[in-house]
């Protein structure tokens, strides 16, 4: 078996690892990805249903277009928006890490300024990163966040040109969070659980404990999701983001 990446396939191997909680587990390396291992434990293999396979994709693509086309004004106002703020190109390209640990690049409006700390301009499209956590995370006392990011982030709307990545099947409508590749590397062997299903837009991390704490260290959250993976669960998390979106729990 083997996974590709970016048209590469690359092997599998056979390793031991740790659990982090301190049991021994022996994994599945899932393959080599821009020299990043990816683990799973063979315990807790991931066998999609119907549903995931083919039900989850379609419904994924047609929703993501008529969303869309819908938000199409909104696209467009934001689109302006940050052009007069920030200036061309409005859209920021990272990369993060997909299913079976495939790179993907991840589209998200602009809303900070360049970071003239590093001496990186990390405007879109771009594929570059960083190990500072404070740059990889997101804080609310940010320097670099605009006023206008700081309101499409209150709003998720930072998020909507995922839509396209939806379309493209990179990502889905619900999942885990894609994370960066360099948090990725940082990993517990057990935590790869979370790439053997499509990433998404939004799922239960988001709806749950959307801004509390740090998305590596609830990868818990994700693993009870994709046990619990079907089309009543993710209608469901498709119906709580709204609130969350809305006000009752609000991002930066």
């Amino acid at each position: 078996m083997a996974i590709s990446a970016r048209g590469q396939a690359v092997g599998l191997r056979r390793d031991t690892a740790g659990s982090g909680t301190g049991q021994g587990l022996q994994a599945e390396a899932l393959g080599q990805v821009h020299g990043l291992t990816l683990v799973a434990a063979l315990g807790a293999q991931h066998q999609p249903s119907a549903y995931e396979r083919w039900v989850k994709p379609s419904i994924d693509r047609l929703v993501g277009a008529l969303l869309i086309v819908a938000l199409s004004p909104v696209l467009l106002v934001v689109a302006i928006a940050v052009r007069c703020s920030l200036g061309s190109p409005v859209l920021l390209r990272q990369d993060r890490v997909g299913q079976h640990g495939q790179i993907i690049g991840v589209y998200k409006f602009r809303s900070m300024h360049p970071d003239r700390r590093s001496g990186v301009d990390r405007r879109g499209p771009s594929r570059t990163e960083a190990g500072d956590r404070r740059i990889l995370h997101k804080h609310p006392d940010d320097p670099r966040l605009t006023p206008l990011g700081r309101l499409l982030r209150g709003w998720s709307l930072d998020e909507l040109p995922q839509l396209f990545n939806v379309l493209r099947g990179e990502l889905s409508l619900v999942g885990p969070r894609p994370e960066m590749v360099s948090i990725v590397r940082q990993y517990e062997p057990w935590q790869h659980a979370r790439h053997q299903v499509r990433p998404g837009m939004t799922g239960l991390w988001q709806v749950s404990a959307r801004g509390d704490g740090l998305m590596h260290e609830r990868t818990d959250v994700d693993l009870d999701y994709i046990r619990g993976l079907s089309f009543v669960t993710d209608c469901k998390l498709l119906l709580l983001t709204v609130p969350c979106v809305l006000g009752l729990r609000r991002g930066y």
